[in-house]
């Protein structure tokens, strides 16, 4: 019998092996400090060691003095992923970059999956192509049953098209979430994001303000129809879009803290801008930060607005904002799937969910006199 100490580092090595395979497609190969494991799943140093030596030992992990442990890519990807007492085996392909997006859909994919004798695998892409790709050669000879994903940069044409038509030509069936390929016949589950644009705009349209700033990702779909939904919404009521009030970045300067530094020259190229519409939670953790910088508040000196919230905080915060639906979107996108897999399907018959936007109205909005 195991002794208590042997059954907690046995623990820490499966939560281990469970890290590096979410992570063997990203461009992260290095573990969490010993530290910060301890911190996390609450256990003793000499706990963490044991579990990374046996790691060690294996051939999986090794240490680099003063720089930390690692995982050898090339020795995780050749791993049996095969569960013998698992019924089916689903992909759960990540752009990874926003954890607690991440966190509710997992749990709702959960919820479903845990009902069917599912063995889950969830991947991180750090929204890259090539790390896509990666995932996709590797897994597609791995006996999978289906994959959902988050597509990366897809408003641009993927260089990975090629890797979906042969999971198709496979008979395995692919959905997709947020981001999706226009260019294949996938199902998909996303927030109807046109809609929201119209409510949220029209929030602040409502209040007063008519020069309104809009920070977009370009290389996201899902930030190009929240664009498209506020040039609606601006048209509808009469005001102009401004060009120089909308700043474009890419997916890798939103994720980047330095950037506040072009956000802070971006508003201040545009003194009259009263309101600012954030198309994401990470864009709206770099806005506070940067009006933090410049000395101003909210909403005495700018309006604020957000989509897709995904912290538990938006009520402390008082933001008016779009709640992401992290949970839901995860139950959605494992019933549909699941219904794909035993019927055998593999195109969008009826599968493609488009879900209503739910809004928070906080007092994030100051009021404002409308010009005569």
């Amino acid at each position: 019998m195991l002794s208590a100490a042997e059954k907690k580092s046995a623990q820490v090595y499966r939560w281990l092996l469970a890290y590096i395979d979410e992570n063997k497609f990203s461009g992260n190969q290095r573990l969490p400090s010993e530290n910060a494991l301890c911190r996390k799943l609450g256990v003793s140093r000499e706990t963490i060691r044991v579990a990374i030596d046996r790691l060690v030992n294996e051939g999986i992990v090794y240490k680099v003095k003063g720089s930390g442990t690692y995982f050898h890519r090339e020795k995780v990807m050749t791993r049996d992923l095969n569960t013998e007492d698992a019924l089916y085996k689903i992909g759960l392909v990540l752009q990874g970059q926003d954890t607690s997006a991440n966190s509710g859909l997992i749990e709702g994919v959960r919820s479903v999956l845990t009902q069917e004798r599912v063995d889950l695998h969830v991947f991180l892409t750090d929204n890259k192509f090539c790390n896509e790709r990666r995932c996709l050669e590797t897994v597609v000879h791995q006996n999978f049953h289906g994959f959902i994903v988050d597509g990366v940069k897809s408003s641009i044409l993927s260089p990975n098209l090629d890797c979906y038509k042969e999971l198709y030509r496979r008979k395995i069936p692919v959905i997709f979430y947020n981001n999706f390929y226009r260019n294949l016949r996938c199902p998909r589950v996303t927030i109807n994001d046109i809609e929201c644009a119209h409510q949220l705009i029209g929030r602040l349209i409502d209040a007063g303000h008519s020069n309104i700033a809009g920070i977009f990702v370009y290389d996201n779909y899902q930030s190009v129809e929240k664009f498209q939904g506020m040039a609606e919404a601006m048209r509808d009521s009469g005001l102009e879009l401004k060009d120089d009030y909308i700043k474009w970045c890419i997916s890798d300067e939103a994720h980047n803290e330095s950037y506040v530094r072009t956000i802070e020259k971006f508003l201040k190229g545009i003194p009259k801008c009263t309101a600012i519409v954030c198309c994401n939670y990470i864009i709206y953790r770099l806005v506070i930060k940067t009006l933090q910088k410049m000395g101003k508040t909210v909403p005495k000196d700018y309006s604020l607005v957000c989509f897709d919230y995904s912290e538990e905080t938006y009520r402390q915060e008082d933001v008016t904002c779009s709640v992401e639906q992290g949970f839901e979107m995860g139950r959605q996108l494992a019933l549909r799937l699941m219904e794909m897999i035993s019927t055998g399907e593999c195109d969008d018959r009826n599968y493609t969910y488009v879900m209503k936007p739910i809004l928070y109205d906080g007092h994030s909005i100051r009021k404002i006199q409308k010009a005569k």
